[in-house]
């Protein structure tokens, strides 16, 4: 099985960057815990950011046929990227969504997310277990979607 990990904008300032809400874990502590992770399910991570909305939209389009799940961190993009929604939608992939912060405490304005009604399930404001639960259920959710598994 491969997962594919998408970390959206600003991530990559992870260790230095609001750490109060954020934690201190850089993006690649979090990358080598799912690697880890990973290994121990007998499982492959691909782990990828970027802070441009269309190339998060190819690496979305690109998962077809290559990979069985994908763990992804939209970050701002939550809030109003109907284009993100569209290609989770489209995909046709178990999309789990993941946020390090819980979303539902903050500001009005990340309370609502635009990807989780077309992701398969939603994971907030467990630090950097939020992406190790969340690659757990993309596992779980794509194993049951491919009967031969």
């Amino acid at each position: 099985m491969r997962v594919l990990v998408l970390h959206g904008p600003n991530l990559n300032l992870l260790g230095t960057r609001e750490t109060a809400i954020y934690g201190t874990a850089s993006l690649e502590d979090i990358d080598a815990r799912l690697k880890a992770l990973a290994a121990e399910l007998g499982i492959e991570v691909e782990c990828f950011q970027s802070n441009s909305e269309s190339v998060l939209i190819e690496h979305l389009h690109a998962a077809r046929g290559r990979f069985d799940a994908v763990v992804f961190n939209p970050a701002a993009f939550t809030h109003y990227s109907i284009a993100l929604r569209d290609a989770v939608a489209a995909v046709g992939l178990p999309v789990v969504e993941v946020h390090l912060s819980n979303i539902h405490a903050r500001e009005d304005f990340r309370r609502r997310s635009v990807i989780a009604p077309v992701a398969a399930g939603q994971i907030s404001g467990f630090g950097v277990d939020s992406y190790l639960l969340g690659l757990r259920a993309a596992v779980a959710v794509a194993a049951r979607e491919v009967p031969s598994r």
